[in-house]
C-alpha cells in the first residue's frame, strides 16, 4: 500500500513537471537546467531528474550540442488531440479566415486562464506588417481588446483578482486606475465589443467581441489586431459591427441563441 509519504512525493514531482511544462513558450522555447532552476526555484538536481523523465516519454528533447532542452513530439501530439476536440477551434476556423479576408487584419480567439488572455487560436493576415501574437502566447487582460471583454462579462471577482496583481503601463495609454477601468468595463459591455488603442503596444490597436455558449455564457473572446494606421479611430464602430457579428456566428454554432 502507498504511504502519505509516497503519495506526496508523486504529487510533488507531477507538480514539478508541470511547473516545467508551462515553463516553456514561444518567447523562450529551448531551456538549460540552470534556467529552468533559477525560474522556477527547484533544486537542480531535481530538475535534471525530471528532465530525464520526460525526455524518457518524448515530452521534452535535449541538444545534444547546446544542452537545452526544448519541448518534444509527445506535446505536439497532445496538442493535435486538444485542437481538433475543441469545438470552439472547429466552429470558428471558416469564420476567422472569412473575417481576416474582410478586414484584412489578423484575426484571434483568445480565453482568460491564470488572470491572463491566452491565445487559442490565431489566423494570420497578409499584410507584412505583422505582430509578434502566437498561439499560446500571455497577455494582461486589462490592456487588450480580448481582455476587456472577458473581464466585462467575468464576475466582479476575477476582476478584483486583477486589479490585486497590479495594473502595469505597458504603454501611454494603459488603463492604471482601478476605477477607469471599472468604468472602461462598463462601456464594453454596455456597448458589446471593446477597443485597445496603443494600451499595450504602441502603434497597435485591436478590436474585440465576446462568443457565447450554448447557455448564453461568454466563453471567449474574438479580436483582430492590427497598425493604427490602418485601424484608425473613426474606422473602430464599424470594424466592431463586423468582429461582433462574426463572434455572434460562432457563438450560434455552439448552440448560443440570443433569446430577446
Amino acid at each position: 500500500m502507498e504511504t502519505n509519504n509516497q503519495g506526496d512525493h508523486y504529487l510533488s514531482s507531477l507538480k514539478n513537471a508541470l511547473r516545467i511544462l508551462n515553463s516553456f513558450s514561444m518567447d523562450e522555447p529551448e531551456k538549460k537546467v540552470s534556467e529552468i532552476s533559477s525560474s522556477l526555484g527547484l533544486n537542480k538536481s531535481t530538475v535534471s531528474r525530471t528532465m530525464a523523465t520526460l525526455a524518457s516519454e518524448g515530452f521534452v528533447y535535449k541538444d545534444p550540442e547546446t544542452k537545452k532542452y526544448r519541448l518534444g513530439l509527445s506535446i505536439l501530439t497532445l496538442s493535435g488531440v486538444v485542437n481538433s476536440s475543441m469545438d470552439i477551434y472547429q466552429e470558428s476556423q471558416p469564420i476567422l479566415n472569412e473575417l481576416v479576408e474582410t478586414l484584412g487584419e489578423t484575426a484571434h480567439i483568445s480565453v482568460l486562464d491564470h488572470l491572463d488572455v491566452i491565445y487559442l487560436h490565431k489566423v494570420e493576415c497578409n499584410h507584412p506588417v505583422r505582430f509578434l501574437t502566437h498561439v499560446g502566447r500571455r497577455n494582461p487582460p486589462y490592456c487588450t481588446s480580448s481582455g476587456k471583454v472577458l473581464l466585462a462579462f467575468s464576475n466582479e471577482a476575477v476582476l478584483h483578482s486583477v486589479i490585486e496583481k497590479g495594473l502595469d503601463k505597458y504603454s501611454k495609454n494603459t488603463i492604471t486606475d482601478p476605477l477607469k477601468l471599472h468604468a472602461n468595463l462598463r462601456e464594453v459591455k454596455k456597448n458589446g465589443y471593446a477597443s485597445s488603442v496603443e494600451e499595450l503596444l504602441d502603434g497597435v490597436t485591436s478590436i474585440a467581441a465576446p462568443i457565447y455558449d450554448y447557455k448564453g455564457k461568454v466563453i471567449a473572446a474574438l479580436s483582430i489586431v492590427g497598425p493604427k494606421q490602418r485601424i484608425p479611430s473613426h474606422k473602430i464602430q464599424g470594424i466592431a459591427k463586423k468582429v461582433i457579428s462574426a463572434g455572434l456566428e460562432i457563438s450560434r454554432n455552439m448552440g448560443y441563441r440570443k433569446i430577446d
